[in-house]
């Protein structure tokens, strides 16, 4: 009888494979207590061409080489997303319990795209899922799905809109392009949704904090033609846009769409996380009306990437419109035939069809630390933004923009033009200060400090300012 050939190797548990996994663990808790992680910056292709070179071959490689690899010459060549005073686009600040079960996670190797096969994932998924709902006042009847973020959420929901739309008109408008509807601060994912769905985008004038109003939506869709109004699949509001931070009028706008009889959707992906704060709760009034949610864990909700809960008052409607059908498929819709609408195949309710339980790490923190510590992590996270809108106010080289609604602050440097900006970004990254990039409001170059990590302090956030001098 032959040995046992070198690819069969690789799906065997042996002394390698014994000495990596307590290097990985090993690694995985050093990472988890580092307080804070280093800031780190990107290199060069050039740099990492000349420091790490070529890592595949052909005849493979020890993984504690490969790994030590990683540590001491990839990882220090990314950002580190978790650093306190990461305050740019929007950051993560996942609870190390979420990151440790990730592993867990990956290791089970769970496919969570049906209940048939992943029963016990998904029954825990939905329960942080029905968290989220009960959050916003959403019916009993609602469920959803962890998709990969925001911009996968978003496109699901649209879908979903898009199908109910058709399927309401009997056909009329099966041959015709639809229209979206969206507030003036919608996400760029929202005008990408739409190439996708070849569908049009009419966004609401904002005010002047770059929030839409019930009024203004009613204005421009009465000024719309009775064609169009009729093209018209879906009305999306921003609660939490992810430039300043504000929240759209959500009771004036759900109010148009219920009027119209059109698909509500609110993206949340960076701020519905807040629905968990008693401070600001009543800034969300109306997200009820929605009929479809996103809210991304791994933004402001403690969770690890890639994580967005996308939630529908009628999960039916998603099963209709994403359902893929395949002989080999046939017996999973068989099963959920038979089932109640809380155990629905989560492949049925996205774009998706294999999906990893990717909400399995928001469960497990929820369930471990309590939906409590979420909310005073959360009003942490917003306490110290009142503060920091306060240092900048009392400053006289730096000028308060906008008053935050949420936890984005907008100031600007005065005397300062769009180059000296950069340039000050790029020297507190190289001396492991801070990461702040320039953003911009209204035409003018400005600085944003996006705060979701109850690590970042008063005190940080003070030294960023100072550096601005």
């Amino acid at each position: 009888m032959s040995d046992i050939s070198k690819p069969q190797l690789m799906h065997f548990y042996d002394e390698e494979s014994a000495e990596l996994a307590v290097a990985i663990v090993k690694y995985a808790m050093e990472r988890t207590k580092m307080d804070p992680p280093p800031l780190d910056k990107p290199y060069t292709l050039s740099e990492l061409n000349n420091i790490v070179g070529q890592t595949i071959k052909p005849e493979g490689r020890n993984g504690l080489e490969v790994l030590q690899e990683f540590i001491d010459e990839l990882a220090p060549s990314c950002i580190s997303v978790d650093h306190p005073l990461f305050l740019s686009f929007v950051p993560g600040a996942p609870t190390e319990s979420s990151l440790l079960f990730d592993l867990v996670v990956s290791v089970s190797n769970v496919y969570a795209g049906s209940w048939l096969e992943g029963a016990g994932a998904v029954y825990a998924e939905n329960q942080a899922l029905r968290w989220i709902a009960d959050l916003a006042g959403m019916p009993a009847e609602s469920g959803g799905v962890f998709v990969t973020g925001g911009t996968a959420g978003n496109l699901s929901a649209l879908l979903a809109a898009r199908w109910n739309w058709r399927n309401k008109a009997n056909g009329a408008c099966d041959a015709i392009r639809p229209l979206i509807v969206a507030s003036g601060g919608s996400h760029s994912s929202v005008a990408q949704a739409a190439k996708v769905m070849d569908a049009d985008v009419i966004k609401v004038p904002v005010d002047e904090r770059g929030r839409t109003s019930g009024a203004a939506m009613k204005q421009l869709v009465d000024s719309l033609s009775e064609t169009d109004k009729q093209r018209i699949c879906a009305i999306v509001a921003t609660s939490g846009t992810t430039n300043v931070g504000v929240v759209d009028d959500l009771q004036g706008i759900g109010e148009q769409a219920r009027r119209l009889g059109t698909w509500f959707h609110v993206d949340g992906a960076y701020g519905a996380a807040a629905l968990c704060a008693p401070s600001v709760r009543h800034l969300f009034n109306g997200i009820e009306l929605c009929d479809s949610l996103i809210v991304d864990p791994h933004k402001w909700l403690f969770g690890p990437y890639d994580s967005c809960a996308l939630l529908y008052r009628n999960p039916e409607i998603a099963r209709q419109a994403h359902t893929q059908h395949a002989e080999y498929l046939d017996v999973l819709q068989q099963e959920g035939d038979k089932r109640p609408d809380e155990a629905m195949n989560p492949a049925d309710l996205a774009h998706h069809l294999s999906r990893r339980a990717r909400g399995l790490p928001v469960w497990f923190s929820l369930a471990m630390h309590g939906t409590d510590a979420y909310r005073d992590a959360m009003e942490a996270t917003l306490q110290v933004t009142r503060e920091s809108a306060d240092i900048i106010r009392n400053a006289t080289h730096v000028d308060l923009v906008l008053e935050p609604e949420l936890s984005v602050t907008v100031f600007k440097r005065l005397g300062w033009n769009a180059q000296q900006y950069q340039q000050w970004s790029d020297r507190i990254l190289e001396r492991g200060l801070a990461f702040v990039v320039p953003s911009s409001w209204n035409g003018e170059t400005v600085l944003r400090l996006c705060i979701v990590n109850p690590r970042t302090t008063v005190a940080g956030i003070q030294s960023i300012i100072e550096s601005l001098k």
